[in-house]
């Protein structure tokens, strides 16, 4: 799945209808910025409105995976639902992941606070427990924004 041809041919057949990002946007309930993303080959639309965006496209989902029209001679090996059951999964083990970066970020910020109470003494050591504390409270609340952006995600 080559996300850049995919976007490609988004913008081609958008082009194709005559439809400009904000009129596609506006039917699919995006913003002309995601339709922006997916056409540069950013990011790919979520599988929930696909089906949507190849009804307006006049495409169908095999050719929208592909980047390319069909050949009328092509034989297809999955049908649409194999595709947006796998999609779905992608977009599901992505979500997944950046949870669990959040909690290592939460987790390694605990311990570097709990390091920085262990060092102390020389202005040295001090400037190092300075700088434990700060890192934590910088972990934890990257931690925590990656694991709400992928909570509310949801």
């Amino acid at each position: 799945m080559n996300q850049a041809a995919i976007g490609s041919y988004i913008a081609k057949k958008r082009r194709e209808k005559n439809l400009t990002q904000e009129q596609l946007a506006e039917t699919l309930g995006v913003s002309n910025k995601t339709i922006s993303k997916w056409e540069n080959g950013k990011c790919m639309p979520d599988y929930s409105i696909i089906e949507q965006l190849c009804k307006e496209l006049s495409v169908t989902l095999s050719e929208l995976m592909d980047g390319e029209d069909a050949a009328e001679d092509s034989v297809r090996v999955y049908d649409d639902e194999q595709i947006l059951d796998l999609l779905r999964r992608m977009q599901e083990l992505e979500r997944q992941k950046n949870i669990l970066y959040g909690i290592i970020l939460i987790v390694l910020g605990i311990a570097c606070n709990a390091m920085s109470n262990t060092v102390g003494g020389s202005h040295v050591q001090e400037f190092i427990s300075g700088l434990l504390i700060g890192l934590s409270v910088a972990e934890v609340l990257a931690g925590i924004v990656v694991v709400g952006k992928s909570v509310l995600k949801r």
